[in-house]
């Protein structure tokens, strides 16, 4: 990787890096809290690498969970990253030999990341997204190392810390809430993602359920198929 490709996708992933190496700090200290070092913690992050599901697997390995449960819970939990691929469509087509890693590195940030930013003048495509997926891995990994590090040499009670994911979220959400500008037709995507989680949690609950995610990820993805064109179109007179 050349230093020309780093010094172009670092600026963008510095939010990111302070997310990950808070979170993955946070994931650390909970693996660690449940009897596995930092090893194992730095071979989660690099096999597994899904944050809300590494979160999970601390709970799961405390609890001894059985195998079939272990991949279901897994799978319901991260179920939302074939929507994400959805939005990285044609970013990712043409990448050749480098397609499998990016689909594998495609967590919540760098998913959040990826569709909104483009390549400098002069900077390959696929070399400046497979750079930012590159540099985002492994701020997970260092924070999840230095959490568990910490985590083996000092005692820490481990209460509530498991929402440093979800103060993630909210920060992501929030800034590109930001960056989208004004008008409510330029917040149409969050909007619909917002109505459908609620709209959701509400049926699933009076049908007397919790499973909300899935319902919800499905129908944002069909709204957002339906107005992809109108989306594309907007964006299109936006840059002109």
């Amino acid at each position: 990787m050349s230093r020309k490709i780093l010094a172009a996708a670092f600026p963008p992933t510095v939010p990111v890096l302070m997310g990950y190496l808070s979170i993955g700090m946070a994931f650390g200290l909970m693996l660690q809290a449940v009897g596995y070092g930092p090893l194992w913690a730095v071979f989660m992050s690099v096999i597994i690498y899904a944050g809300s599901g590494q979160y999970l697997g601390c709970t799961l390995l405390a609890t001894a969970a059985p195998l079939p449960q272990v991949a279901m819970l897994t799978l319901l939990l991260n179920f939302r990253h074939i929507f994400y691929g959805l939005s990285l469509l044609d970013k990712f087509r043409g990448t050749g030999w480098r397609k499998p890693y990016l689909i594998f590195a495609l967590t919540d940030a760098t998913s959040a990341l990826l569709p909104s930013i483009e390549p400098p003048r002069g900077v390959d495509p696929d070399r400046f997204y497979f750079a930012i997926a590159m540099l985002d891995h492994s701020y997970w990994i260092l924070g999840s190392l230095i959490g568990a590090t910490i985590g083996s040499l000092i005692q820490f009670d481990t209460t509530g810390i498991d929402f440093a994911m979800t103060a993630l979220f909210v920060v992501i959400a929030v800034e590109q809430w930001k960056a989208a500008g004004k008008g409510a037709r330029k917040h149409l995507p969050a909007l619909i993602g917002f109505g459908c989680t609620i709209a959701s949690v509400v049926v699933t609950r009076m049908l007397g359920s919790d499973n909300m995610l899935i319902p919800a990820l499905v129908a944002i993805c069909v709204l957002l198929l339906t107005l992809r064109g109108q989306l594309e179109d907007r964006g299109e007179e936006e840059r002109t």
